[in-house]
């Protein structure tokens, strides 16, 4: 059933999607497949004819912003550098976009990729790569998502333990503030010390939490929400003290999280899961204060849970008693500011 859209009229800058096409990947994968890519089967392919599918489906979405994710690396480039690809196509995305063909949504107007920052100093060239590569280029993300339990996260998504606190990392990771680059942290709950120790290690390094943390419900995780609530509230708390990070409110609807525990495309209402969804989101603003949280649609990704209508629709619910000013701040003042596209607002 289609919602009504909630305040239509309300600008949007979607600051974190993917581009991707993983239709020669997704039966490589063993059976029984991990839910997370159980769910992307349905949307293996997701490109700009897609994403503008989404955007145009009667919310206000002014502008987004690409989030790495692995996707038409170019192997031409050598292993350092194959990256570059990434950000060369969804570069071209962008154009598109802005051809004025498609009408006034600005796609892609940020660009995050990918570095390997293991590589320590020798990272700076990567970036240099990334940078000239295109003009919309504003950062990278270097997941650090990591359980101990393997089944939490499944083959794709496994990273080093402990990543963010090696010394040959926050090497390559000194290399972003000499650039002027953001940095975009994915981890699991349980890992939110090791963004606290970085951002406190690198003030004056602008970072941005994606994914409220990521709360677990899942494998070894299931049913435990509520019961590591509290541990991670306290975590949230303690990262907000540094006043160098945002956080990104939304993949709460990942199969990660359980919220909802059904899916793909459950179907839920936007009411449903503004309730589910209400501890989390509401712990992250009072946080970090309207001025340093951005919602998020984390597209495709949160269709497991989530229609794009319904998803923003949630969020507008959550956010009924906020201000205008608040609303403009935490729908699109805020992202257009940390991704510095504030052109898109003029």
């Amino acid at each position: 059933m289609t919602e009504e859209i909630l305040e239509p009229d309300l600008p949007i800058i979607d600051p974190h999607h993917h581009l991707w096409d993983l239709r020669p990947m997704v039966p490589m994968f063993p059976e029984p497949k991990h839910p997370f890519i159980a769910a992307l089967e349905g949307n293996a392919y997701y490109t700009f004819d897609e994403l503008r599918a989404h955007l145009t489906s009667g919310h206000n979405i002014l502008a987004t912003v690409f989030m790495e994710c692995g996707a038409f690396y170019n192997g031409a480039y050598g292993e350092a550098k194959k990256v570059v690809g990434e950000v060369e196509y969804v570069n071209g995305v962008a154009a598109q976009s802005a051809s004025g063909l498609y009408g006034d949504l600005r796609a892609c107007a940020g660009i995050i990729g990918h570095a390997d920052l293991t590589l320590g100093s020798e990272a700076g060239e990567v970036l240099d790569a990334l940078m000239a590569a295109s003009p919309r280029f504003r950062g990278i993300r270097h997941a650090g998502a990591w359980d101990a339990d393997p089944e939490v996260l499944g083959p794709p998504f496994h990273h080093p333990e402990g990543l963010y606190r090696d010394a040959t990392f926050r090497a390559g990771f000194a290399e972003l503030g000499k650039r002027g680059l953001s940095f975009d942290a994915w981890v699991l709950e349980p890992q939110l010390p090791d963004v606290i120790d970085l951002a406190n290690a690198f003030p004056d390094q602008p970072l941005c939490l994606d994914h409220c943390g990521t709360p677990l419900g899942i494998a070894s995780y299931k049913g435990k929400l509520h019961e590591r609530f509290d541990t991670w509230r306290h975590n949230i708390k303690e990262l907000a003290k540094c006043e160098n990070v945002q956080v990104k409110l939304g993949g709460l609807a990942m199969a990660f999280c359980a919220l909802p525990d059904e899916g793909p495309a459950a179907g839920s209402t936007s009411e449903h899961l503004a309730g589910l969804w209400r501890p989390y989101i509401e712990t992250c603003i009072e946080a970090f204060g309207t001025d340093r949280a951005m919602f998020e649609s984390n597209y495709p990704v949160d269709y497991w849970g989530a229609d794009y209508a319904a998803l923003w629709n949630a969020f507008k619910h959550l956010t009924h008693g906020s201000s205008a000013d608040e609303k403009a701040a935490l729908y699109a003042g805020n992202a257009a500011r940390f991704y510095r596209i504030e052109e898109v607002l003029a």
